[in-house]
């Protein structure tokens, strides 16, 4: 697949006419979330000492945790949007769900991958981390450009298939049927990644919603990962502190 097929604008209607308000976009900031998690984990892996155990079950462990994230994200997809999208137009999700299967085995080969590194010997270490890289690297790109896809035909079929209140409804089952260190997961990567709108909008559903100890543990969770002044317009929007709780990064 090229660059320019990517960037051709999806083979419908519906993708072509431009709507009159944005519509329900229930993969922007998941999206968001999975390219930032994605980046920083290839890099990690791509800067690790193989030899210094430490750091390399530091980034295994890492590598770990974005694989299950996006086999759960996998999951989500397919029990919920494809299966909004098949309901109404019977193979319209036929693309991505045929990425899908391909995702899965690439999670379990790159999960081999990471255990032959974990349990292989000094000399040998160096060879297999490089080749771990250069394939989570195959990995991430290719779901760049499944997420483009999804974020352009299947959104195009969402949209030309339901009205915002559905998608909605759809999303809010989709999120009841995530355990909570998943919500957890999900908000550390997911809230850093998306525009100081989007996470006000984010984090004030989440003060509704949630004890004030649980949220205050939220913000705990994703402080760490935004600058000096996407913090101070974050704390003054939802109503927290800036100063007490945790200090703030970057100020060296």
């Amino acid at each position: 697949m090229t660059t320019a097929t990517l960037l051709a604008p999806a083979p419908t209607d519906a993708a072509a006419k431009p709507a009159a308000a944005p519509r329900f976009d229930m993969y922007g900031p998941i999206h968001k979330a999975l390219r930032s998690f994605m980046c920083d984990t290839l890099v990690r892996v791509g800067r690790m000492d193989p030899t210094d155990t430490v750091d390399r079950d530091e980034a295994l462990a890492a590598l770990d945790t974005l694989l299950t994230f996006c086999a759960d994200h996998l999951t989500h997809e397919n029990d919920f949007v494809h299966a909004a999208i098949e309901a109404r137009q019977s193979g319209g999700a036929a693309r991505t769900a045929h990425d899908h299967v391909e995702h899965v085995a690439s999670i379990q080969a790159l999960r081999a991958e990471a255990r032959a590194l974990s349990e292989a010997a000094p000399q040998g270490a160096a060879l297999l981390a490089h080749r771990l890289y250069h394939h989570l690297a195959l990995f991430v790109a290719e779901n760049f450009q499944h997420m483009h896809v999804e974020e352009t035909v299947n959104n195009a079929a969402l949209w030309a298939l339901y009205s915002d209140a559905e998608l909605v409804e759809i999303h809010d089952r989709l999120l009841a049927s995530l355990h909570p260190a998943e919500h957890l997961r999900v908000a550390r990567w997911m809230v850093p990644a998306v525009a100081p709108q989007m996470r006000e909008i984010l984090m004030g559903e989440a003060k509704k919603q949630m004890p004030p100890e649980a949220f205050l543990g939220v913000v705990g969770l994703v402080r760490p990962h935004l600058d000096n002044r996407g913090w101070e317009r974050l704390a003054g929007a939802i109503g927290v502190p800036v100063q007490p709780l945790f200090p703030l990064p970057n100020q060296a």
